[in-house]
């Protein structure tokens, strides 16, 4: 292992810290959140802003799209160490922005208010406040899109402090407006919605100021360069149609089960997408870490060091996630009521389900970085997309049938399964090298048998033992306890657990 990739590794194992510090904050906060959310709104405010705010989202499709452009150019830009193009390509990204930003408010002013109001089920009493909830949610997504070309940047230079720091105070923030709620004698469903997006303009000017402050390439120029501006359009553009693919599998189905249920199952599933989202963050601080540091290699043209890091950081992030996932999936209902104080219909079953998706999902999501990393993503994301986007026709027709609305989250995981594989197959028509039964025997045999083994001692103590909070905690930890010796046994290599050892001894040493 040269020196350079030494030196990469250390700093994303640095970064990754410092991501994981800030997770533990913004879990604890985020959970108790939840918890007095719902206390103060009640069940159908609360599946009322889900449902109405996932409008927004669904539309905001355009913001995920564009950050993965925005972050590939720039992260590529950086490993070629092309300052003066660095900058173009950021200028260029912000005028793209402010376009789309002129295109998304206009179609939600329309379509989405015309859908808003004649096809949610909504009860009349609270259309008015849903009203201005979806109002203030357009106005955060819009503030969202102009203020990621600058997210962007701190993600490609890995000043990956920055978000340890801001997120913690946003999260705080989110907190303090919670309790504000029962002080003012207003609509608390119109006032959270305000107070989100205050909440969401104060982070954005932080982000901003520190980035004009601390990188060059964040000062905007106006440049008439119509070549790059076509190339990141159309990259953006084909990597739309991959998030809306994404967005058929959350806020599409979201919406599906408003149109068959009541506000009670979004809620419901609006309480496992929060569980889903702590439990993500433990892959997803890893994977932030590591996403920039694929696209330098191939930039580099150091095709050996980046199928390395792929499937080292594919099964880390299926493990992140799994260490997190066993104790919730098998202790699913006594964690939740525990937590909220009530038990929702079918928030375990979409739990447990929503966990298993996102499994897979961060396991194969190096696999996408790399195809993002080539530049060549049409194919890829016509196929894929294509798969992923199925799931709401099959779905509606499942519902339409009076199946239960369990049904769209077995469909939505037979459909990750086969995006999983497909992913595999295009990549390596994108880069010839890539093998495909190198893949397969370094990350999905390891993280099979790493599933395999970690269940079988805290399910055991599971079903032998009886429903209480230390038994819950007996299991919990057994769970935790077995996936990490699972890991450490059958899940790494004998130089990754050298370089897990050497990278404890050196921070011992530097303590």
């Amino acid at each position: 292992m040269t020196s350079s990739v030494q030196e990469n590794n250390r700093r994303v194992a640095k970064n990754t810290v410092l991501l994981y510090i800030r997770m533990g904050f913004i879990l604890i906060i985020n959970l108790y959140t939840s918890r007095v959310i719902l206390k103060y709104l009640g069940v159908e405010d609360f599946g009322i802003y889900n449902v109405v705010g996932g409008i927004t989202a669904m539309m905001g499709v355009l913001n995920s799209s564009m950050t993965v452009a925005t972050q590939r150019y720039l992260s590529f830009e950086i490993g070629r160490e092309d300052f003066e193009r660095l900058n173009r390509t950021f200028s260029i990204s912000l005028s793209i922005y402010i376009i789309l930003c002129i295109v998304f408010f206009i179609i939600c002013e329309t379509i989405g208010l015309w859908f808003l109001n004649t096809k949610l089920i909504i009860p009349p009493d609270r259309v008015s406040a849903a009203n201005w909830v979806y109002q203030f949610s357009i106005f955060a997504v819009i503030n969202s899109l102009l203020t990621d070309p600058y997210n962007a940047s701190i993600v490609s230079h890995e000043r990956m402090d920055v978000f340890a720091y801001v997120s913690i105070l946003e999260n705080a923030l989110k907190l303090l407006i919670v309790f504000c709620l029962p002080l003012i004698p207003l609509d608390r469903l119109v006032i959270y919605g305000a107070l989100y997006l205050l909440v969401s303009l104060i982070i954005t000017m932080i982000y901003r100021i520190y980035c004009i402050r601390n990188f060059k390439e964040c000062h905007f120029q106006i440049y008439r360069d119509t070549k790059l501006f076509k190339e990141i359009l159309s990259y953006s553009g084909w990597n739309l149609f991959g998030s809306v693919a994404g967005i058929a599998q959350g806020q599409g189905l979201n919406i599906l089960l408003n149109i068959f249920f009541t506000p009670m199952v979004n809620a419901a599933n609006g309480i496992a997408a929060q569980v889903n989202g702590a439990v993500g963050m433990f892959f997803s601080n890893f994977y932030i870490a590591v996403r920039p540091q694929i696209t330098k290699y191939y930039a580099q043209d150091e095709l050996q060091s980046m199928f390395k890091l792929v499937y080292r950081s594919s099964k880390y992030s299926y493990y992140l996630i799994w260490i997190v996932a066993l104790p919730i999936i098998i202790e699913a209902p006594y964690i939740i009521n525990l937590w909220l104080g009530q038990l929702p219909t079918y928030v375990v079953d979409f739990t447990r389900f929503t966990i298993f998706i996102s499994a897979i999902t961060a396991m194969s999501s190096p696999i996408m970085t790399m195809a993002h990393a080539t530049g060549r993503i049409r194919t890829y994301q016509l196929v894929v997309g294509l798969c992923q986007i199925l799931i709401l026709p099959i779905s509606y027709i499942y519902l339409a049938n009076d199946f239960p609305p369990i049904i769209v989250f077995e469909v939505s995981l037979c459909m990750t399964l086969v995006a999983f594989f497909l992913r595999l197959y295009i990549v390596k028509i994108l880069i010839p090298t890539f093998s495909i039964k190198e893949y397969m025997r370094e990350v999905f045999v390891a993280v099979i048998l790493v599933s395999m083994l970690s269940v079988i001692l805290p399910y055991y103590m599971h079903y032998r033992l009886s429903v209480s909070l230390i038994n819950t905690i007996f299991v919990c930890g057994a769970a935790v306890f077995s996936s990490f010796i699972s890991i450490w046994l059958l899940g790494m290599t004998s130089n990754e657990k050298q370089f897990l050892i050497n990278l404890v001894k050196d921070k011992i040493k530097a303590s």
